[in-house]
């Protein structure tokens, strides 16, 4: 059986992971009368949820005839899912090492996003040779030749090899299940895109008389065998219990075992193998201390294998113990001890993510590639029962050669009517934002593009969406470490403070509404320090919404008219996080998300306002 290795890279929301389900259905991966959710490879609830990949996950799907009957030979493909957002882009660095070829992706009418530029960066800077996809042909705005132009654009502009831009082009919907080189056809099957594959993508070229060795890019953990390694056989053969050793990059020894499981991927599952030969991809289990980018090997090898290395962090959220005075009401897992196994558990697994523990061991900063990244773990963890303080997001800072302070920018691409358009560009101006092209996109929309400072871009994503109506799109990608570009400006509005404890009361509501936006609505409980809305002026202003109206035997001229109250304003995790100030924090708890002053006293908070003024 002849073997592809193949990684699949699209933008968020192009299509790729309902592409791999037709290619497990029309390969006979499942039975005609099994039943498998929509985008099985999506097989994580925040997955489903959001229409997102997280992980990378492996998959391959048998193709072809076998001699037996006739036919050519089966191959197995191998196939990785890659996430399509930055934020997870720690997963894909390392992927691309697994795969001798890969397939983009792109939508026929969005064209190539800043994402599919990240990873079509890495995947022709390793020589591997792309296969173009242009998905969802069958959308009524579909411009499949403008779209091809841009790709090609995008290739040019990666210093893409004269080899590399000779790319075959097939037109594709995932969705009907057809694929075909002649951009007019609206049926048929993925043959087409199966047989170039196979044509194009070159088998594993690796050494299989060789020493065994290995380059772990996955890392995940079972509860019942451990620590599991997922990677591609770089050359040799490896069976059960031979030992091994683990190699760091610089060659030392980390530890060393035995392969007590092998595990090989088949359709969505992983299933026992005996042994694993020179192009695999596996996954191996028994070793405790190795980890991603390590070389796993036969113990007379000593040189380790050339791995790619992790971009760093770009931004970190203070992780605190929840100490509301709400605290432990409805979270099973609320002491620091708790949280920082949870934390330390997810630093093993997610390479692209580190913990460091405060001094008074009640609070740990957590710095990631990126606010939906943070977001997604803060989510999983309050579905999981915990009780979480958030801080909100700052970015790391770095220093050049020169002593000069860097910080993290990013590359912006918006979408929006073109009436919308001169808003943006005065709101990015505003935080630093350099206009770097401007054009249109058809359909009365403009595609801008910006690079900007991180730090600026903290915050805006709701108030992008207001002044677009709800229209606008934007994609944010990590870019560069540049010179400091000083202060920017912040959120403009204060905030309404409860100034006690109790429950929310319609009477005392409905005369704050005229102050701003409401968060809560009657009948919630507060407490002191909990920001219950927005004020529509700059300054926080502390509110009583528990006043009750006094009964008394005195009757008003007329009746009294029924209180009618605006629906509050609910917010996502995303969006309170990016919402709050520096002196406030986000409680999240399994059934709630509540914004409220890092110091509920509102004395004490007096007192540290004026320290940090005097500073």
């Amino acid at each position: 059986m002849s073997l592809r290795n193949i990684a699949i890279i699209a933008h968020v929301d192009h299509g790729k992971t309902t592409l791999v389900d037709q290619l497990f259905r029309q390969s006979g991966t499942f039975r005609d009368n099994q039943r498998v959710d929509e985008r099985a490879m999506d097989s994580g609830d925040l997955e489903k949820e959001r229409g997102i990949t997280i992980l990378a996950k492996c998959t391959s799907v048998e193709w072809g005839e076998g001699e037996e009957n006739g036919g050519a030979g089966t191959t197995r493909i191998n196939i990785v899912d890659t996430p399509g957002h930055a934020d997870f882009g720690g997963e894909v660095e390392r992927i691309l090492s697994m795969v001798d070829g890969v397939i983009l992706l792109v939508d026929a009418a969005e064209g190539p996003m800043p994402q599919t530029k990240f990873v079509t960066g890495k995947a022709l800077a390793l020589g591997l040779r792309p296969i173009v996809v242009v998905n969802k042909i069958d959308r009524s705005d579909a411009r499949p030749a403008e779209v091809l132009d841009e790709v090609f654009e995008l290739f040019l502009t990666l210093d893409a090899s004269d080899e590399q831009l000779d790319f075959p082009i097939l037109y594709a919907s995932g969705r009907s299940g057809f694929a075909s080189p002649d951009p007019e056809a609206r049926d048929g099957d993925f043959t087409p895109l199966f047989q170039t594959i196979v044509g194009h993508v070159p088998a594993p070229g690796l050494d299989a008389d060789g020493p065994f060795s290995f380059l772990a890019t996955l890392l995940d953990r079972d509860n019942f065998i451990g620590r599991v390694l997922t990677g591609r056989v770089q050359s040799g053969t490896i069976k059960v219990n031979q030992p091994i050793h683990a190699l760091d990059a610089d060659g030392k020894v980390i530890e060393t075992g035995r392969a007590s499981k092998l595990l090989a991927f088949r359709g969505l599952d992983r299933v026992p193998v005996e042994e694993a030969r020179a192009g695999d991809i596996v996954a191996i289990a028994g070793l405790t201390n190795a980890t991603v980018a390590n070389t796993i090997a036969d113990p007379s090898v000593s040189e380790p294998i050339a791995a790619q290395p992790i971009d760093p962090p770009t931004l970190s959220m203070r992780f605190a113990v929840n100490d509301s005075p709400m605290a432990g009401r409805e979270g099973s897992k609320v002491t620091s001890r708790m949280i920082r196994d949870r934390l330390m558990r997810e630093a093993e697994t997610n390479v692209a993510i580190r913990i460091t523990e405060s001094a008074d061991k009640d609070s740990f900063e957590v710095a990631g590639r990126g606010e939906l990244q943070l977001g997604v773990l803060i989510e999983t963890m309050r579905r999981e029962g915990f009780e979480l303080g958030i801080s909100r997001p700052r970015v790391l800072y770095q220093t050049d050669e020169n002593g000069q302070r860097t910080e993290p920018y990013e590359t912006v691409v918006i979408d929006v009517d073109d009436e919308h358009s001169g808003t943006v560009v005065e709101k990015m101006q505003v935080r630093k934002a350099e206009l770097t092209d401007m054009r249109p996109s058809g359909g009365g929309k403009t595609r801008i593009t910006f690079s900007g400072p991180s730090r600026g871009l903290i915050g805006y994503h709701g108030e992008f969406l207001s002044d677009t109506r709800g229209t606008g799109i934007m994609n944010r990608l990590f870019d560069r470490y540049g010179p400091y570009k000083g202060a920017i400006g912040g959120r403009k509005n204060g905030v309404l403070i409860s100034n006690g404890a109790g429950e929310a009361v319609a009477y005392a509501l409905g005369p704050l509404e005229e102050r701003g936006i409401l968060f809560v609505s009657p009948g919630e409980a507060l407490y002191e320090g909990m920001i219950i809305g927005e004020n529509a002026k700059p300054d926080d202003l502390e509110v009583n919404p528990m006043k009750s109206k006094q009964l008394t035997n005195f009757r008003s001229t007329g009746k009294d008219d029924a209180i009618r109250l605006t629906p509050p304003r609910r917010m996502t995790l995303e969006q309170a996080i990016a919402y709050i100030d520096d002196d406030e924090m986000v409680e999240v708890t399994p059934k709630n998300i509540r914004l409220r002053k890092a110091i509920l006293d509102p004395h004490e908070r007096k007192k540290a306002a004026r320290k940090k003024e005097a500073a």
